[in-house]
């Protein structure tokens, strides 16, 4: 696996490939795997708000019923980001690559579905997001380095069709808009700190990728506020609208 030989190499010489220092004990990146238990608690977020759905509520204070079946599969799969990210990081087992992308994938596809569930008024369906995941997931077990360029390409798609969403639908601006901020400067921290970048200091408890999986948990949480919204958008806002 492809983070798991990169640690493996890296651990040789002191350090992960997220910068962190490595250990011979259970957690072999121990920041990293505990920070990865934010993804847990955004999960649990999403999920206690997919119950509150009392009547009259706006989108911004509660999931109202209809959403509510998605937004809890959602936060399902944000909950299984975190364990995959704790495995990894942690006793990093020969699997732990595909414990780690296959909720990633998902949770990628997911938004990717139901964005374009959205921008054409229709209900997504389970095959939009089951399908793709399942199809890569052979490549990320055999070829795990083009199995990272598959989730990326994957990420480059959902965070379009958010984009689109956002034009779309008005409403759902501000919700996306933060999201989408936090990810990117989440990015930007995890990038510039990884082994050899500017802010990496491998034996601090300070770690570039931790700030990483705090930020994209709380943007995914926020992003909640879109999952499962279905109304059709005025014409003119968005580039499928005419479509409608």
């Amino acid at each position: 696996m492809a983070h798991s030989t990169s640690l493996l190499s890296a651990s040789m010489a002191g350090s992960g490939p997220g910068c962190e220092q490595t250990t011979e004990g259970f957690l072999a990146e121990p920041v990293s795997a505990i920070s990865s238990l934010v993804f847990v608690l955004a999960g649990m977020t999403i999920l206690i708000s997919a119950r509150r759905h009392p009547p009259g509520q706006r989108l911004d204070r509660a999931i109202d019923s209809q959403r509510a079946p998605s937004v809890v599969a959602y936060g399902v799969l944000v909950a299984g980001m975190g364990l995959g990210s704790v495995i990894q990081h942690g006793p990093n087992p020969p699997w732990a690559d595909l414990a780690h992308d296959l909720p990633l994938l998902a949770t990628l596809a997911f938004v990717a579905a139901d964005a374009t569930a959205d921008l054409n008024d229709r209900s997504r369906t389970w095959w939009w997001w089951v399908l793709p995941t399942a199809a890569l997931m052979p490549i990320v077990w055999a070829a795990p380095r083009a199995g990272d360029l598959a989730q990326v390409g994957v990420a480059g798609i959902a965070v379009a069709l958010t984009f689109a969403r956002a034009r779309a639908q008005p409403r759902l601006r501000r919700w996306i808009g933060w999201s989408l901020a936090a990810l990117a400067v989440g990015a930007a921290v995890g990038t510039l700190s990884r082994t050899g970048g500017p802010l990496c200091v491998p034996e601090s408890l300070w770690q570039g990728h931790a700030a990483w999986h705090v930020l994209a948990s709380v943007a995914l949480v926020v992003l909640a506020h879109a999952i499962g919204h279905r109304e059709p958008a005025r014409v003119g806002d968005g580039p499928l609208s005419s479509g409608r």
